[in-house]
């Protein structure tokens, strides 16, 4: 499973100097969710057309790992409200390869 958050920096500290405060929360969140099982890598990377955008992508053995990590006290505690300040867009995705049979949208019954 691929999880991607884009946020958006605003700060002209950030487009001054490459990073600053955001840049060092999401290396902070990326190490909290590195200590969760499940977890298999992730990246944090910047748009190089728009240098106030930025991208934390995630990799996951499964949909239930990655929710498992997003409950853990640490994650809640110091990687949520990181995480909420997300560009607000689908961020879970299933990774395809050519023989995969992909995901059908269907009604969950509770």
């Amino acid at each position: 499973m691929l999880v991607v958050n884009r946020f958006r920096d605003e700060s002209a500290h950030s487009a001054a100097n490459g990073g600053g405060a955001l840049q060092a929360d999401l290396f902070a969140v990326r190490a909290l969710l590195a200590g969760q099982p499940g977890y298999r890598e992730g990246t944090l990377g910047r748009s190089l057309d728009d240098p106030s955008l930025w991208v934390l992508t995630t990799r996951w053995e499964s949909v239930g790992a990655y929710r498992r990590a997003l409950s853990s006290y640490e994650v809640k505690l110091h990687g949520v409200p990181v995480l909420s300040r997300a560009v607000d867009e689908p961020s879970a995705y299933e990774v395809v390869e050519p023989d995969t049979v992909l995901n059908v949208a269907s009604a969950r019954v509770t």
